[in-house]
């Protein structure tokens, strides 16, 4: 992995909100607002709702259907504006299924960082448990942050983030250690980063003692020292099983954000969006703050 030269900060000018009016998605609400508000992004609001018209209902009941439905798309647009006030978002309602129109989205509007909630079993939060979720951050083209069904309905800092915990396993995808680092500087957060070793070689001469030093000597190395003019990092090592440290350490030292690098998809296409045992499906899935997953 590359030791960063400098800070270079992450610019996220267009951010997209993925809502389905559910409890979720007014949790990730705020998140995506305030890194908006951070820096001065312009925000698109993105909900895909159900067909307008029962393929079952006769069509003599067609025109009165499609009444009502612009009518709930109007109620629904004024309810979203009324949860960003000061941010003008633009506000996008579609028809069709979640992914096809994310994909749209994006490209259309050069998104930087898609910003998806999840609770429950129904909606999104279906979706975002399942393979759908892996999908998005493992193939969407920018960063994604995911507010998963065990973080708080009600952020207790209004989508303020002042404690970041950064996951790596030390490879390439792990370049989202910039991202760790602008967003720490942004938030005036302390910055947290983690090593986990899973399975050290039964064949290695090297002391636990010596491992965790080297570890933590990798660790520094990815901080620029002009970062350390502001920031004081804290680098922890730990062993056990990857994503459940993660999970562990992040309640522990009561982060309120993860950054996890992720993989490029491997092998058949589409397989990769099926490993349900996946690090970064698992932290997202049981993380009790916001995640941001980086692909490689």
């Amino acid at each position: 992995m590359k030791v960063l030269a400098s800070v270079k900060r992450i610019r996220f000018s267009n951010i997209l909100l993925a809502t389905d009016f559910s409890a979720a998605a007014n949790a990730a609400a705020p998140y995506g607002a305030k890194i908006a508000e951070y820096y001065g992004s312009k925000l698109f609001v993105l909900y895909v709702r159900p067909p307008a018209i029962n393929p079952n209902t006769q069509p003599a009941s067609w025109r009165k259907e499609e009444e009502a439905a612009r009518f709930k798309e109007e109620q629904q647009r004024g309810e979203l504006l009324g949860m960003f006030p000061g941010l003008e978002p633009e506000i996008m309602i579609e028809d069709g299924d979640l992914w096809s129109n994310l994909n749209v989205a994006i490209e259309k509007n050069n998104i930087d960082l898609i910003v998806i909630g999840t609770r429950g079993r129904s909606g999104l939060g279906k979706l975002l448990l399942g393979s759908t979720a892996e999908e998005i951050f493992r193939e969407a083209p920018c960063a994604v942050l995911t507010v998963g069904p065990h973080v708080s309905a009600m952020p207790e800092r209004n989508g303020e983030i002042t404690r970041i915990l950064f996951a790596t396993d030390f490879s390439p995808e792990s370049a989202a250690a910039r991202y760790a680092v602008s967003l720490a500087q942004e938030y005036q957060a302390q910055l947290q980063l983690l090593h986990v070793i899973e399975d050290p070689k039964a064949d290695e001469l090297v002391r636990p003692a010596d491992l965790a030093k080297a570890t933590e000597q990798r660790l520094r190395s990815l901080i620029p020292e002009e970062a350390k003019l502001w920031c004081v990092p804290e680098y922890i090592v730990e062993q056990g099983k990857v994503a459940e440290t993660i999970l562990n350490v992040a309640a522990r030292e009561k982060a309120e954000l993860i950054v996890l690098g992720v993989r490029q998809p491997r092998g058949v296409p589409g397989a990769a969006t099926h490993l349900s045992t996946a690090t970064a499906h698992q932290v997202v899935s049981h993380a009790i703050c916001p995640v941001l997953t980086i692909r490689g």
